[in-house]
């Protein structure tokens, strides 16, 4: 078995009022999961919790992102977040508050048989 990127999925998220890069990177990995429905792992007849996922964050201050909330919102699998500096914040003209934007590149992998990978390098195609 070889583990293999299935996924790219991308979203975007904000917080309005308050400037928390926690809301707003939990905001942009719902966006980038609440488009899909993905059935890789019905598909390779695995559990949905096999899947590997990791998840990059791109927000201003990511030392301040709450790695295990942006986690939870993931259903399923094995999660690992990584943050970095990124995204956007819009002070507002009085200086008291700001707009934030976070970004999420969410790569789902999966275990997939050798025998797949085999077919594939044959040219052939894996039942």
């Amino acid at each position: 078995m070889a583990l293999k990127r299935m996924v790219l999925q991308l979203g975007q998220g904000t917080d309005i009022h308050g400037a928390d890069s926690t809301k707003a990177a939990e905001r942009a990995v719902r966006d980038a999961l609440w488009r899909n429905f993905l059935q890789i792992a019905d598909a390779l007849g695995q559990p949905r919790d096999a899947m590997d996922i990791h998840v990059t964050i791109g927000a201003p201050r990511p030392e301040t992102i709450d790695k295990s909330a942006v986690a939870a919102v993931f259903p399923y699998g094995s999660v690992e977040v990584q943050c970095e500096e990124g995204g956007l914040e819009i002070p507002t003209p009085n200086g008291e508050d700001a707009t934030l934007l976070a970004h999420a590149a969410v790569i789902v992998r999966m275990q997939v048989p050798d025998s797949a990978l085999d077919a594939k390098a044959a040219g052939g195609v894996a039942g």
